[in-house]
C-alpha cells in the first residue's frame, strides 16, 4: 500500500490494517477526508487513555472507527496537533495546544481557514522534536509527516522544528506562548491538569512577541536579571520580572501567566507580580519560603542569541543530485538570486546564512528525491557544521512559502516551462475604480491610493535649512537637486487625515536631507503627531503622490537657488515622459542626447525655437494621450509631433547627431508572487533584529511595538503610542532592512511611518479586519499598575486554601490593614476583586483594563483574603518540594489510566443553580449570587437595571449552564479560555456587554 516506510514499527502498523478496504482510495480523497482517514489509521491501535487526549466524545469515537474522519479537519479549527506516543499519532486536545513535553515529538498541521476556498492554498506541516526525544520517535515523526504530505498533496510546506529554536511560523500558532514541560506521557504526566492545585514549579519565560516558558530547577540559581520567572504554586502564581526586562516583556509575560491560570486553573488562581523587590517585600518573602534564602545578587542577563538581519542577508543556492550513490552538492549562485535558476526537474538547497535551510523540489523531480528531503538537509547541515537544531523548510514547486519567495529579486506565480521561463505575458491595464476606496480599504492597499487625490495640497522647498512655500502654480515642478515637503489633507469617515510626503531628489545634498527630516518633525509637532510621513525618492514615487499632481509632475535637473529661482536652463533640454494615466505618469529631464531615447516611450525635446514631441514606435495610445497633457507646462503651445523614423534633420542636430538607443520595452516589476509580511523590530548589538508574525492581524500591534509591514512595493513602519519616541530609529531600521535584504531590494523603496491611531487605508487594507476603536481608553502597563491598584499595606494576602493558616481577628491586624474582600462591619455584602501586584491589591470590584497584549489584563481572580501573615506564619509556610535533580517532577503525577482528582474540592466555572452558599475558603471568579438568573434579566440590560449583586462586566456569568450553551454555542469553560477581545466581541453581539 505504501512504498516507503522509514521505520519498521509504522510499516507493521500499516500492514496490519492493509486488509481494510476503506483505506484503498485514501490518496484519491479530498484533503480533509484523506487526512482524517490517515489519522484514524495511525490512532487505531493506540490504547484508550481516559482523560488525556479526548476532550470530547466525537474525537474519541473517531479514534475507534476507521470509517469516521477527524471532525477537527472539517470544523472551524485551522490548527491540528498530534503527539507521537509509542510510535503512534494521537490527537492533542485543543485546550492543551502550546504545551510540549521534552521527551516527545509532535506533528502540527495548519490550514488557514481564510484560504480554504482559494485554489492552490498552501498548508504548513511541522514535526517538532523535544530536546529529550529519542531517535526512534523522531524517525517515526518524519515517517508520519511524509505520509501526511502524500495525502495532502504538493500544496504543503514542510518544516522541521527543534525545541527552543522553532521558526516564527510555528510560534505564530500559539499567541499566548509555548510551554516546555519536563518528562513525557510515559512518566504519567498529562497534557492538561485543569483545577490541579497541588503543584510547585518554576518557569523561565523568554521572548518578545513569541513567548516561551520552560520548566527549570526550583532554585534562585535559575534566575537572571534579563528574563521573567514564574513561580507557580497552584492557587498562587508569582511573576518575577528581572530588573533589566522591558515593559513589553513584562506585559507579554503577564499574558502568558494569565493564560496558564485560565487554562490550567480554570481562572481560579491569584496572580502576584514582582516589578520591584523593594516594594514587593511580601511576595519576596513567599518566594524565599519556597526557594530558600537568596545568597548574593541575581546573575547578570544571559547573552541574547537573536539572529540579526545582517546574518540573514547571506544566501547561497546549491544544486543537489546523486551520482553513484553519493550525494553531490554544487554551489550555483549567491545573492541576489533570480527565479530562473530553479529548474522544475531538479532539486535545490538554499542556505540562508546557516540560520535556515530551504529545500526546493521541482515538480518533475523524482519521488525518491522528495522523500529524502529532510535526510538530505540534515546531511547538508552536518557537512556545513551548523547546529543540529537548524530550521529546515521543504517547499514544492508552485507552493513556496512567502519567506522563500522573498529571497529572490522577483517572483512570478505564472506557470512556466524551462524555455520560456521568466517571460511575462502581456498585461491588460485596468483603470482602478477610485470611488470605492473609502469603503474598501483592501482596494486602497492594493492600488496604494488613500483616496481619489482630490484633497488639499501644500508644497514647501527645503532652502537654507528651512522650508519655503512653493507657488501653487508651480506645485508640480520639482528639481532633482532639492528636497520638498508635500502635505496632503483629506477626509475619511468624517475625520481629517494627513499625509506628509518627504520627497528627495537624486542630486540633493546630505545637508538638505537632514534639513528635510528636521522640518518634517516640526510640521508633525504643529499637527500634534497626526501626520503619516512617507519618504519618497525621485523616480520611485507612489501612485497617490503622482495622482495629487494629476499626472503633470515634472522633475528638472539642477536645483532651486537661495532666491527661489532655478538655475539658468540650457538651450536644449530632453524630457522623458512615462505613464498611461494620472496615477503613474511623471516627466523627468534626462541628458539631451540620442542614446537616452527608447522606442517604447515618449520624449519631449525643447530647443530655443521649437519643441518636438517624439513618439516611439512601441508606445500605446494611452501613453500618447497622457503625454500631450503632461508636457503642457514645459512645451507651451509651440510643439511639433514627431514619429520615430520620421524625424526632421533639426531633431538629430539638437541631440548632437543620431546614435544607437534601446528599443526594448521596460516591463513593470512583477510583484504578484509576494505576500505582505509583518515583523516586530528590535535592536541587538547595533543591528536590526526582526521577529515575524506569520499569520498577522491587528492583535499583533501593541502600543509598545515598532512593527514593519513589508508589502514589497512599500515598507510601512507602525509605531505604537508608547514607542513614538523611537521614530528616527524606526526609519533607520527601515533603511537597514532594505540594505540587508537578501533579494537586493532597492534603497529607494518608499518608507511610510505611521503612528498608532492614524493608520491610512493603504496600511489597514492589508489586514483581514481592522477595528479603529480597538485602542480606545487603552492604558499602559504603568498606568494599570499605578492607577488601577488600591493602596494596601505591603503585606501579601494568601487564600486559606493555599496556606492553611487560620484567619486572625480584625483586632490582631497591624495598623492601617484591612480584611480585604468583605466589609469588616458587614455593611457591604458585595465581594471585592483582588490581584496581587507588587504586594498591592486591586479592590473595589474594579478591573484593570486596556493592556492589549493577548488579554493579559483579563479580570484577575476574586479570592477571599486573609489578614496579614505574621513572621512566624511566614517562617512556617512550607510547600512540599520535589527533588530538582532529575527525580520526581513537582507536579502532582497522574497515571495514564489513573482517576482524576475526585476530592470534591474542585471549583466550578461559575455560579450554578442550587448553590446555597459560597465557601469563603475557595476562590470565586466573580462576585456571585445564589443560583442562576433568567436570561431576560441579563441580556440587553443597563447597569442600573441589573439585579443586586450582579457584576455588570460579567453578566453572562450568571446564566445557567444550559442557557449559556444555548446562547453562546459553547460552554463557559470554552468561552473563558478564549482571548479577551474575542469574548468582548461575542458579548457585544449577544447583548451582554
Amino acid at each position: 500500500m505504501f512504498k516507503t516506510h522509514p521505520c519498521p514499527q509504522s510499516l507493521a502498523l500499516f500492514q496490519e490494517h492493509d486488509h481494510r478496504r476503506q483505506t484503498c482510495s485514501l490518496f484519491a480523497k479530498p484533503l480533509c477526508q484523506g487526512l482524517s482517514c490517515f489519522a484514524a489509521i495511525c490512532d487505531l491501535r493506540a490504547p484508550r487513555m481516559k482523560g488525556l487526549f479526548y476532550a470530547d466524545s466525537a474525537l474519541e469515537s473517531c479514534r475507534m472507527d476507521v470509517n469516521k474522519g477527524l471532525p477537527a479537519t472539517e470544523s472551524r479549527r485551522d490548527l491540528h496537533v498530534w503527539i507521537i506516543e509509542n510510535l503512534r499519532m494521537a490527537p492533542v486536545p485543543e485546550k492543551a495546544y502550546g504545551n510540549f513535553f521534552e521527551e516527545h515529538c509532535y506533528i502540527v498541521l495548519h490550514v488557514p481557514q481564510s484560504l480554504k476556498a482559494t485554489q492552490g492554498a498552501c498548508s504548513d506541516l511541522h514535526y517538532w522534536a523535544g530536546k529529550e526525544a529519542g531517535a526512534e520517535a523522531q524517525d517515526a515523526a518524519e515517517a508520519f509527516v511524509q505520509q501526511l504530505q502524500e495525502t495532502l498533496g504538493g500544496a504543503t510546506v514542510q518544516h522541521r522544528e527543534a525545541q527552543g529554536h522553532e521558526s516564527d511560523c510555528f510560534r505564530s500558532y500559539f499567541r499566548s506562548g509555548i510551554i516546555y514541560r519536563r518528562g513525557g506521557l510515559a512518566s504519567a504526566l498529562t497534557h492538561v491538569e485543569t483545577n490541579l492545585y497541588n503543584i510547585q514549579r518554576l518557569l523561565h519565560v523568554q521572548g518578545r512577541k513569541h513567548v516561551s516558558a520552560a520548566e527549570v530547577e526550583l532554585s534562585w540559581s535559575s534566575f537572571n536579571k534579563g528574563d521573567i520567572f514564574l513561580l507557580d504554586l497552584g492557587k498562587v502564581m508569582i511573576q518575577w520580572n528581572g530588573p533589566e526586562t522591558s515593559i513589553p516583556e513584562k506585559a507579554r509575560g503577564l499574558a502568558l501567566t494569565c493564560s496558564l491560570r485560565d487554562r490550567e486553573r480554570g481562572g481560579r488562581a491569584q496572580i502576584g507580580v514582582v516589578d520591584d523587590e523593594v516594594e514587593a517585600t511580601d511576595l519576596m518573602r513567599i518566594m524565599e519560603a519556597v526557594l530558600g534564602c537568596r545568597v548574593g545578587n541575581v546573575p547578570a542577563t544571559r547573552p541574547d542569541k537573536s539572529v540579526n538581519q545582517l546574518q540573514k542577508a547571506s544566501v547561497r543556492l546549491y544544486h543537489v543530485c546523486e551520482k553513484d550513490e553519493d550525494l553531490v552538492i554544487q554551489e550555483l549562485a549567491t545573492c541576489p538570486l533570480t527565479q530562473d535558476l530553479l529548474w522544475e526537474e531538479d532539486y535545490y538547497i538554499l542556505d540562508q546564512g546557516g540560520f535556515k535551510i530551504y529545500v526546493w523540489q521541482g515538480r518533475l523531480s523524482s519521488l525518491q528525491e522528495k522523500k529524502a528531503a529532510f535526510s538530505r538537509a540534515l546531511r547538508f547541515i552536518q557537512a556545513k557544521g551548523y547546529p543540529t537544531y537548524t530550521n529546515v523548510e521543504v517547499v514544492n514547486d508552485g507552493a513556496e512559502s512567502a519567506s522563500f519567495k522573498q529571497l529572490f529579486q522577483s517572483w512570478s506565480t505564472k506557470q512556466r516551462g524551462n524555455k520560456n521561463f521568466g517571460r511575462l505575458s502581456k498585461s491588460i491595464q485596468v483603470r482602478p475604480d477610485v470611488g470605492k476606496l473609502q469603503s474598501q480599504p483592501e482596494l486602497a492597499a492594493q492600488l496604494r491610493m488613500v483616496d481619489d487625490a482630490s484633497g488639499k495640497v501644500e508644497v514647501w522647498c527645503i532652502q537654507d535649512l528651512g522650508r519655503q512655500p512653493v507657488d501653487p502654480e508651480r506645485h508640480a515642478q520639482l528639481c532633482a537637486g532639492n528636497c520638498y515637503l508635500v502635505l496632503y489633507t483629506y477626509q475619511r469617515m468624517g475625520h481629517v487625515q494627513y499625509i506628509l510626503y518627504l520627497w528627495r531628489g537624486h542630486r540633493a545634498t546630505t545637508r538638505d536631507v537632514k534639513a528635510l527630516n528636521c522640518n518634517a518633525e516640526e510640521l508633525d509637532l504643529m499637527y500634534r503627531g497626526a501626520l503619516v510621513q512617507e519618504h519618497v525618492t525621485m523616480g520611485s514615487e507612489t501612485p497617490h503622490f503622482l495622482a495629487i499632481f494629476q499626472g503633470q509632475l515634472v522633475v528638472f535637473q539642477g536645483h532651486t537657488g537661495h532666491d527661489g529661482k532655478e538655475q539658468p536652463a540650457p538651450a536644449t533640454r530632453l524630457f522623458h515622459v512615462q505613464g498611461t494615466d494620472s496615477c503613474n505618469t511623471r516627466t523627468v529631464e534626462v541628458p539631451a542626447r540620442a542614446s537616452a531615447l527608447n522606442s517604447h516611450d515618449i520624449f519631449l525635446l525643447v530647443t530655443a525655437s521649437i519643441c518636438y514631441l517624439w513618439f516611439g514606435k512601441g508606445c500605446s495610445g494611452d501613453q500618447r494621450e497622457m503625454a500631450r497633457t503632461a508636457v503642457s507646462a514645459v512645451s507651451g503651445e509651440n510643439k511639433e509631433t514627431v514619429l520615430e523614423g520620421q524625424e526632421p534633420p533639426g531633431f538629430w542636430e539638437a541631440l548632437g547627431g543620431l546614435a544607437p538607443y534601446p528599443s526594448n520595452k521596460r516591463l513593470p516589476e512583477d510583484v504578484s508572487g509576494f505576500q505582505p509580511r509583518l515583523f516586530e523590530c528590535s535592536s541587538h548589538m547595533g543591528h536590526l533584529v526582526l521577529t515575524e508574525m506569520v499569520f498577522f492581524s491587528q492583535e499583533d500591534l501593541d502600543k509598545y511595538d515598532i512593527m514593519l509591514l513589508d508589502t514589497w512595493q512599500e515598507i510601512f513602519l507602525w509605531l505604537g503610542e508608547a514607542a513614538s519616541k523611537w521614530k528616527k530609529e524606526a526609519v533607520d531600521w527601515g533603511q537597514e532592512y532594505l540594505k540587508t535584504h537578501p533579494a537586493g531590494r532597492s534603497p529607494a523603496t518608499p518608507i511610510v511611518v505611521i503612528k498608532q491611531g492614524h493608520e491610512p487605508p493603504t496600511f489597514t487594507g492589508w489586514f483581514l479586519a481592522w477595528d479603529p476603536y480597538k485602542w480606545t481608553n487603552d492604558q499602559s502597563y504603568k498606568e494599570v499598575v499605578d492607577g488601577s491598584l488600591g493602596a494596601m499595606p505591603a503585606i501579601c494576602e494568601i487564600t486559606a486554601v493555599s496556606t492553611g493558616f487560620s484567619r486572625p481577628a480584625p483586632s490582631q491586624l497591624p495598623p492601617g490593614s484591612r480584611l480585604g474582600r468583605h466589609d469588616p462591619d458587614g455593611q457591604n455584602g458585595q465581594e471585592r476583586s483582588q490581584a496581587l501586584v507588587d504586594g498591592r491589591v486591586c479592590s473595589g470590584g474594579k478591573r484593570p483594563s486596556g493592556l492589549s497584549v493577548a488579554s493579559a489584563w483579563e479580570p484577575l481572580l476574586h479570592t477571599p483574603s486573609l489578614s496579614p501573615l505574621s513572621e512566624q506564619e511566614l517562617n512556617d509556610f512550607q510547600l512540599s518540594r520535589g527533588p530538582s535533580n532529575g527525580g520526581a517532577d513537582p507536579l502532582t503525577l497522574q497515571t495514564l489510566k489513573g482517576s482524576q482528582d475526585g476530592s470534591g474540592n474542585e471549583l466550578q466555572p461559575g455560579p450554578k443553580a442550587g448553590d446555597a452558599s459560597t465557601n469563603s475558603h475557595h476562590s470565586s471568579p466573580r462576585p456571585t449570587i445564589n443560583g442562576s438568573l433568567p436570561r431576560e434579566r441579563l441580556m440587553h440590560q443597563a447597569v442600573e437595571d441589573l439585579p443586586e449583586g450582579v457584576d455588570p462586566a460579567r453578566k453572562e456569568f450568571y446564566l445557567s449552564d444550559s442557557d449559556f450553551q444555548e446562547i453562546f454555542g459553547k460552554s463557559k469553560e470554552e468561552f473563558y479560555s478564549m482571548a479577551k477581545w474575542r469574548q468582548q466581541q461575542e458579548k457585544k453581539q449577544l447583548g451582554f456587554f
